[in-house]
């Protein structure tokens, strides 16, 4: 496949244009699901575009391939997270209609594919609060897909695909990890949902959970289906690991599960097995966990007793098959109702009652407590059902023989029927009967006993003559009693008034009052102990609570302000003391709570929620009353704080729960926030922060605020959790969102607005500042301030500042790239010094968008005026670590084109151009040497991407990356000769540097590199004007070249006439100087004015010339000519020896 690419569109048209249903488009569509299955991108386009039209039609080889190509698109092809979730959505409607199809193998795929869409969209949905109809959908499939589940004639193979997405709602409507930070995005749970959210209902869904996971217990008991039940304990190993919370419910399952109690009971020996052996498996895999090891014991139990229970079956099996051998029927088979065959009936009966007995005696020694309530009652209710009418009469009169109770079938016949003695027995023995037999008397229930109306109204009398002293000789009545005096008693009767009490006495009644309540009330504590952390009842919506507001009215209510308690301050002692008493009863409840806040944060928030109520109320009678409840909030939260532990969500659920939160609350938790030196108290403070913004729609403008102000802290540590708090918000979390939003840019408007103010003055604030704004910029009074941050940027800018005020905007530039236009837009209006910082500062932002982000390539494209740097900067980070794409490429050469932009953004992206550009753009480049380090070494790492390495060094090491086709790089001869030939667009000096840097590449530029070089250049019409220059340093690196210039090069420069030339004429002199003596030879070859102009302007050769002459020229009448010209007095010339050109003098390296 790899060698031959498909094209998936023309492979699709194939298919589509051979006959329906034929093997030719079996063969073209199974092709193109091997491609895509290598390639998977296209799937979203293909699917796309397909599924709506196999909806209501017929069974087809096309439909059969699209659906099963859904079903491997979002359930297993390794696309993201981001492209599976939006093609759930586009099919959603689809697949709700397929569920509809008449084939069964269609529906089973649409199953197994909601299995993987329903955790998709529920995540997508948490965050998107404007698509409710996409939920509705989902829940109305959710519900269809769970009726398969237990209703009646369902084909296995959609019952089984239905147990899988059981198993999966149940997974994801129970709570996982709560804390965002720790969350598993690939976990998806209600606890992602907000508990405000507009049409998700976390708490309905939480309860569904529940009730699901009981009934999936129960299926454990009432289901034949063996192959459903192994399919769905194998399902719990996922489940117990994602949700540990439920093992306890799982083990109680099976610890009472047994064959012989569940609908199985019956079946053949292998079917049972298979169950068993499923359940085996999954307790020994469950007890490998680490989490699990406290209820390694109650596994090591139940696997015990499931030994224990299969090698009896096991062997009650072979025992079975032995018989049958021996000719002996099998007794579980049904026999054929006829009359011949009673005695197998009382065989059965024998069987079925010895089954019975062992089920008896397991079920006896089972703790049933230890079952959850409603499985129990399920549990009966099954059971009871279970038997005939006739046959529950009787095991109910079983039951009650047993416990000697009266019976139906014991009550006396009314012939039968004998008066109950009141007299003694007559002892007379009967003539008939020599010994009696003794009579057991049976216990008789005084509930069931007849009992006339006279005796039922004989008693109370009775009772009343024995209390009243009579004898019994009268019968009283209610007459004789007066009543009327008793009434005239009770009138007048008063209870005695209560006993005082020191305030000591006082505060340790109510102490103890307090803990006697909370003490005695075990049950019901319990109870209220046992909701969630998160719930929000408070204030009796329980039964559990009912004590709390006993106890907090007894402090709150009970007590009415004094009458003297008016505006004029009325009696100063009465209303200290009643005060004083009042803070007596309230410090002694908050001592209570406070010494085991955690367990009594429940009556804590009852509590400030009555003192909030009654200072309502209060207020409302008398102006005067002196507030409670923000005074002793204040206590409670002053006296936990020391004690506040990251893990205990114990003070973030209090704060949560309150009825109003006070200012200097707010400012408790902004100190928790910035105290780095103890994250559990940053982690308090921030997830209280955040719940307050959530939950609490009154606080939600505070508290962001302060999260805001966060986000600009000075401390990396402090700023970078306020930053992830406040992000999660964006984009899709309203009001908070727009109001995230404009405090970034807000920040942003303040590093601009430095730049503005110093241009008009100052301090000169006036209408014309106010004209020069740029769009978006607000006047200095009105962007925001936060605590951490000046008025304004102090100027030069330093890092760290700058770093405040758009770390928050540069994190949100991820989820809202429109961010990055206006990061542009403000760019030209800052600083100098803010823009240095700006650069360095949005590397790490530009690496995680990467060089194919849409938004960032058309800001390069259309970058505002004087933005060119943070472009340029943009492609530098996409380049320095890297090859530029194909599309970056273009971009900036279309740049160059269309702008005149500085040449340094060719540099990233030179080595990917072909030749003749690079031929066009290399001197651009060059131009920017000017003597500093920095410039040089671009132009050297330009140099080594784009010049070839020569022959001789293959397998060595090189700098040079073969970013190109070899073909499409210069030889290191191209590149010197085009800086020789380009010298006048590059500069002399420009390229002097370039030439330079091109000898410090000792590995590419050696000695017969730069003899190709000079050979080439001395061939041209025209010289360059620093090649004499290029030729001295030539000689001068390279000793071994100094034959070559003096025999070769010197040679054909004189016949060239380089006398004609001032600049190289000079620099033919003083190459001659260098390499003499051994130029001399060449030296004569010039004419005599020619040759005495150089010895006049160089001296120094003329002794070395004349001795040269001397020694080697063998006609005398040239020697004498030579002679004459190097004859004369050296002390004239040398004295007007003329100073070397600047470029002649540079030449040494």
């Amino acid at each position: 496949m790899a060698s031959n690419p498909v094209d998936p569109l023309q492979t699709l048209q194939a298919a589509l244009t051979v006959q329906a249903n034929s093997k030719e488009q079996a063969d073209i569509l199974a092709t193109l699901r091997e491609a895509l299955e290598l390639q998977p991108a296209p799937i979203t386009v293909l699917v796309g575009a397909l599924v709506s039209f196999v909806v209501n039609a017929g069974d087809s080889l096309l439909k059969t391939w699209v659906i099963d190509l859904l079903h491997f698109a979002i359930c297993r092809a390794p696309l993201s997270l981001e492209q599976r979730t939006q093609l759930a959505s586009q099919t959603l409607d689809t697949l709700a209609l397929l569920l509809d199809d008449p084939n069964p193998l269609i529906v089973k795929v649409v199953v197994s594919t909601l299995t993987t869409v329903y955790p998709l969209l529920f995540r997508l949905l948490c965050t998107n609060h404007s698509n409710p109809a996409a939920w509705n959908t989902l829940s109305t499939c959710k519900a269809r897909i769970l009726e398969w589940v237990w209703a009646p004639g369902v084909n296995n193979g959609v019952r089984f695909s239905a147990m899988k997405f059981l198993q999966r709602v149940i997974l994801l409507q129970t709570r996982g990890i709560s804390d965002p930070r720790l969350q598993n995005k690939n976990d998806p749970n209600i606890s992602f949902c907000s508990p405000d959210h507009p049409f998700i209902s976390v708490l309905k869904l939480e309860a569904e959970g529940q009730k699901l996971l009981e009934a999936a217990m129960s299926l454990l008991y009432t289901s034949q289906n063996t192959d459903l039940l192994t399919a769905m304990i194998n399902s719990w190993a996922n489940l117990t690991k994602l949700r540990p919370a439920v093992v306890p419910v799982i083990l109680t399952a099976l610890r009472s599960w047994s064959p012989e109690t569940s609908a199985i009971n019956g079946l053949s020996h292998s079917t049972v097995k298979s169950v068993e052996k499923a359940i085996r498996i999954f307790l020994i895999h469950l007890s490998r966990f680490q989490g699990n090891a406290h209820f390694v014991p109650q596994m090591q139990d139940i696997l015990g007793q499931q030994g224990v229970r299969m090698d009896k079956a096991s062997a009650d099996e072979k025992r079975r098959k032995a018989l049958i051998a021996n000719g002996v029927p099998d007794s579980r088979k049904r026999p054929a109702p006829t009359s011949a065959e009673q005695p197998s009936d009382s065989k059965r009966a024998k069987l079925e009652a010895d089954a019975s007995s062992t089920s008896a005696s397991f079920l006896a020694t089972f703790d049933f407590t230890s079952l959850p309530a409603p499985l129990i009652t399920d549990l009966i209710v099954a059971n009871i059902e279970a038997f005939p009418e006739n046959a529950l009469t009787a095991l109910v009169q079983t039951y009650l023989q047993s416990r000697g109770l009266p019976t139906s079938s014991s009550v006396p016949q009314p012939t039968q029927t004998k008066p109950i003695p009141t007299g003694p027995r007559n002892s007379t023995p009967d003539a008939r009967v020599s010994t009696p037999p003794p009579v057991k008397e049976e216990p008789v229930d005084p509930l069931q006993m007849d009992i006339d109306q006279d005796e039922l109204e004989y008693e109370p009398d009775k009772l009343n003559e024995e209390l009243s002293g009579n004898d019994g000789s009268g019968r009283g009545g209610p007459d004789s009693i007066d009543v009327d005096s008793v009434i005239a008693l009770l009138d007048d009767f008063k209870l005695p008034p209560p006993k005082e009490l020191a305030e000591d006495e006082r505060s340790a009644l109510v102490r103890g009052s307090i803990s006697r309540i909370w003490d005695s009330s075990e049950d019901l504590k319990s109870t209220g102990e046992a909701l969630p952390p998160d719930s929000t009842w408070a204030g009796g919506n329980s039964p559990a609570e009912m004590w709390m507001l006993l106890i907090v009215r007894m402090v709150t209510r009970v007590v009415d302000a004094p009458p003297d308690l008016n505006a004029d301050g009325g009696d100063d002692v009465v209303t200290n003391d009643f005060y004083d008493r009042q803070d007596r009863l309230r410090q002694t409840l908050c001592d209570y709570i406070m010494s085991d806040f955690p367990a009594r944060v429940r009556l804590a928030t009852t509590w400030m929620n009555e003192e909030w109520y009654n200072d309502r109320i209060q207020l409302e009678v008398n102006p005067d009353w002196r507030p409670n409840y923000d005074t002793w909030l204040n206590q409670i939260v002053a006296s936990y704080q020391t004690l506040l532990d990251g893990k205990d969500r114990t003070f973030s659920r209090f704060l949560l729960d309150l009825p109003a939160v006070p200012e200097d609350v707010l400012g408790l938790l902004r100190e928790l926030c910035v105290d780095a030196t103890s994250p559990d108290r940053m982690q308090v403070g921030f997830v209280t922060l955040r719940g307050l913004v959530t939950q609490r729609p009154s606080m939600r403008a505070d508290a962001l605020t302060v999260l805001l102000e966060l986000t600009t802290h000075p401390d990396k540590k402090i700023r970078g959790a306020a930053i992830n708090t406040v992000k999660i918000w964006v984009p899709n979390a309203q009001p908070m969102d727009g109001m995230i939003r404009e405090f970034a840019l807000q920040m942003l408007r303040k590093l601009q607005l430095q730049v503005d103010t110093r241009a008009n003055g100052g301090e000169d604030k006036t209408a014309k500042e106010d004209e020069n704004m740029e769009d978006g910029q607000l006047p200095p009074e009105d962007l925001v301030q936060t605590p951490y941050l000046p008025e304004r940027i102090e100027l030069p800018a330093q890092q760290a500042h700058v770093l405040q005020h758009v770390e928050l905007l540069f994190a949100l530039c991820v989820k809202v790239p429109e961010f990055l236009d206006e990061i542009f837009s403000a760019y030209s209006h800052m600083d100098s010094t803010v823009q240095e910082a700006v650069q360095k500062l949005i590397t790490a932002l530009i690496r995680s968008l990467g060089s194919s982000h849409g938004k960032l390539l058309t800001l390069m494209r259309t970058c505002p005026p004087g933005a060119e740097s943070l472009a340029l900067r943009v492609l530098t980070i996409f380049t320095e670590h890297g090859r530029p794409s194909a599309q970056l490429v273009a971009l900036v050469k279309g740049l160059i084109n269309e702008r005149d932009l500085d040449a340094r953004f060719l540099i990233p992206i030179i080595a990917e151009m072909d030749k003749p550009d690079i031929i066009r753009h290399l001197p651009r480049i060059v131009s920017i040497l000017n003597g500093e380090a920095e410039p040089k070494n671009l132009v050297r790492s330009v140099f080594s991407s784009i010049v070839t390495t020569p022959p001789q060094t293959f397998g060595s090491v090189t700098s040079n990356l073969p970013r190109v086709r070899q073909s499409e790089l210069l030889t290191p001869a191209e590149l010197m000769v085009l800086l020789h030939d380009a010298e006048k667009e590059i500069g002399l000096q420009s390229a002097k540097e370039a030439i330079s840097v091109c000898f410090s590449m000792t590995d590419v530029y050696r000695s017969e590199i730069l003899a190709v070089v000079m050979q080439q250049i001395v061939d041209e019409p025209v010289l360059p004007v620093l090649f004499l220059r290029t030729v001295i340093q030539a000689v001068t690196t390279y000793k071994s070249l100094v034959g070559f210039v003096s025999t070769t090069l010197l040679s054909r420069l004189i016949t060239k006439k380089i006398w004609t030339n001032p600049r190289l004429w000079e620099g033919f002199i003083w190459c001659a100087k260098v390499i003499a003596p051994a130029s001399f030879g060449a030296l004569l070859q010039l004419p005599k004015d020619q040759l005495r102009e150089l010895v006049d302007k160089q001296p120094s050769l003329k002794s070395g010339l004349r001795d040269f002459v001397t020694k080697k020229a063998t006609n005398k009448a040239r020697v004498s000519g030579f002679l004459d010209i190097f004859a004369e007095s050296e002390e004239p010339a040398a004295s007007q020896q003329p100073q070397s050109t600047p470029e002649v003098a540079n030449a040494t390296p």
